[in-house]
């Protein structure tokens, strides 16, 4: 049996490395209220199997300490587990962009955010899961394809730089250098169409890349998804929407597309580039043409 009904896992490479320094004053908080099960993760993917093997342990919460990537492993492990065995999830951001915990209204600076997760209220969320053929993954905050996961990979190699900057000087990067739609074909349970595309984004919380608000209206709790479509549009075009997704006003736009959806398909002429929760699922040199996406409404308890 575990020493506290707690585990903690920790990023240690979170935000660039920087993560350990938050190390002291987590533990002092942590303590204060009794203490908890700590562990860090060694290997990509590790976050998972921690998370999974808490809930399989039988911890009641599992509080996730590192970026947006860290979190959406620790999602990935506890979905695996039934959901009446399924640990609460607690989140205290110490990465690049912190979408997700700032989607569900946690604290900003990591030892409040902590204190926030031993006081808060436990809430349940909704989580989207994405099939392509046989492959299953979870995500919590957002699921992009075209532009914008290839701004996420342009993103890791921004050194130095941390939060926001990262991936404004991402975006730039893929204007300038993957300007390639595809034809895409959307099946919804709300709509159907088809249309040359640079950019989609699936969305489950309002905001992603540190600050653009892709789809201002998303509620994570409401049993929906909502996306943000770009078509076939030109590079000052793009740098034209930039400040408006940053803001949330790029629906005005006759080239984007708004709406909801609880299922999709999406069926592309060429492989797509697709990133959930900013972490690759199909990158340069896949072969990803096909997916489906679904929300699970209520699938997780968030302490918030």
């Amino acid at each position: 049996m575990p020493k506290h009904n707690i585990k903690l896992i920790i990023n240690p490479n979170a935000d660039l490395g920087r993560a350990w320094r938050w190390g002291t004053d987590l533990r002092s908080v942590v303590e204060e209220f009794g203490g908890a099960d700590w562990t860090g993760t060694v290997y990509p993917g590790h976050a998972e199997d921690l998370a999974r093997q808490a809930a399989e342990d039988g911890y009641e919460v599992v509080i996730s300490v590192g970026g947006d990537g860290t979190t959406h492993e620790v999602i990935n492990g506890l979905m695996q587990v039934p959901i009446e065995s399924r640990p609460r999830l607690g989140i205290v951001p110490v990465g690049t962009g912190n979408d997700f915990a700032s989607n569900v209204g946690m604290q900003t600076e990591p030892a409040k955010a902590m204190r926030q997760v031993f006081t808060g209220e436990p809430k349940f969320i909704d989580i989207a899961q994405i099939q392509s053929g046989t492959r299953i993954e979870y995500w919590d905050n957002t699921l992009g394809i075209g532009f914008d996961a290839k701004a996420t990979i342009h993103s890791r190699t921004v050194p130095v730089l941390s939060g926001f900057p990262v991936y404004l000087i991402a975006a730039i990067r893929a204007i300038m250098l993957d300007h390639d739609p595809a034809m895409i074909l959307f099946e919804s349970d709300q709509e159907t169409w088809e249309d040359e595309n640079l950019l989609i984004v699936l969305c489950n919380g309002p905001r992603e890349g540190g600050g653009f608000h892709v789809a201002p209206d998303a509620v994570v709790d409401d049993g929906w998804l909502d996306y943000a479509a770009i078509t076939s549009v030109s590079r000052p075009m793009m740098f034209r929407l930039i400040p408006e997704v940053l803001k949330g006003t790029h629906g005005r736009f006759p080239q984007v597309r708004i709406n909801k959806f609880r299922e999709l398909k999406i069926t592309s002429d060429r492989p797509l580039v697709i990133h959930t929760d900013g972490e690759i699922f199909a990158g340069f040199g896949t072969d990803v043409r096909e997916i489906s996406v679904k929300v699970l409404p209520s699938a997780l308890e968030v302490i918030i």
